[in-house]
């Protein structure tokens, strides 16, 4: 049976979120358990009697937190987040799902579980909404600086998981530029083109930043410094339009009345846009799952982050990815 290490102090809320979305994943998927990382005495009283056992414990006080340089993490070896992801290092278990410091989350997972042979930099992966599902967009913060070769690598990633996890045959990869055209985009874009073009069967050309959400493509490659950046622009405009609509309806009573009518298609509008329904990001290129999850990521969040770590750790695509890059050379 699958074992996910979850950090349950990790997060901006503590373990309250952490705990009840565990809850609800055990109650939904029956082919897992779950080994909480935390302070024993506050958790433990937390689970359901019908859960226990499913549940393991490991016991500690200490919280890494998101003030702290993640490099320091390294010499706290009774942090919960080091402590779950030694548990994936030492075959203990199958994946590490946490929403604590993301920077300490990635160090640990690079340094004591290690990279797939082949990969020279893990990248984070997000899934973001489109008119007709999701997109897989890398990297997304891991890697401010890159060149071609990581960006090639982070192509051969996502079109991995897309395929093993997100169960896309033939995933279209498109490489994020600030026009259509092969010649646009800055150096490194261009280059990246050319390595695309040449090693990608897959590969569609460049994409603008408004047609990603159009579902013109399933995967899109970029670094981690304009990835990030879209993905907390395209954050804050959910929220943003989340927020004027809703003032909107509050000031008028036909707005008010169409809401009642139609709240349904609100729901269902509003369940594709949060950013909750996805969970959490995976670190791909490293030798097991590793699921980080946003800080004030809710209970609803951390079970589809567990969710996730479940399809990851249920997959191949790790093999995937070390026998493409493998083929590359």
């Amino acid at each position: 049976m699958i074992k996910i290490a979850i950090d349950a102090m990790g997060g901006d809320f503590s373990y309250t979120p952490i705990i009840e979305g565990a809850i609800s994943a055990l109650r939904e998927k029956s082919d897992f358990i779950a080994i909480l990382v935390g302070d024993e005495n506050c958790i433990r009283k937390l689970i359901p009697d019908d859960l226990l056992h499913r549940v393991e414990f490991v016991n500690t006080l200490d919280v890494f937190e998101m003030k702290e340089n993640s490099t320091d993490v390294l010499k706290r070896k009774d942090s919960s987040i080091y402590k779950a992801v030694e548990l994936v290092k030492n075959g203990e278990a199958n994946a590490v799902v946490s929403a604590g410091h993301s920077g300490a989350t990635m160090s640990l997972a690079t340094l004591k579980i290690g990279r797939v042979k082949g990969v020279l930099r893990p990248a984070i992966a997000t899934l973001m909404p489109t008119i007709n599902g999701r997109v897989l967009v890398l990297d997304v913060g891991a890697n401010v600086d890159c060149e071609e070769e990581n960006l090639l690598q982070f192509a051969i990633m996502g079109e991995a998981y897309a395929k093993e996890v997100m169960n896309i045959k033939n995933p279209k990869i498109a490489l994020l530029s600030n026009g259509e055209e092969d010649c646009k985009g800055n150096k490194l874009t261009k280059d990246t083109h050319k390595l695309l073009r040449e090693h990608l069967s897959n590969f569609i050309g460049n994409v603008e930043g408004g047609h990603i959400f159009a579902g013109e493509c399933d995967v899109v490659v970029c670094d981690g410094f304009t990835g990030n950046i879209l993905l907390k622009t395209a954050e804050g405009a959910v929220s943003i339009f989340a927020k004027l609509l809703k003032d909107e309806i509050k000031k008028r009573n036909v707005a008010k009345f169409g809401y009642v009518l139609s709240k349904g298609a609100f729901n269902a509008l509003k369940e594709h846009l949060d950013y909750d329904q996805y969970g959490g990001a995976p670190l791909l290129g490293v030798n097991a799952c590793t699921i980080i999850s946003h800080g004030k990521s809710n209970a609803e969040a951390i079970k589809n982050a567990i969710f996730q770590a479940l399809k990851f750790a249920n997959s191949n695509v790790n093999k995937v990815i070390e026998d493409e890059i493998k083929s590359l050379h």
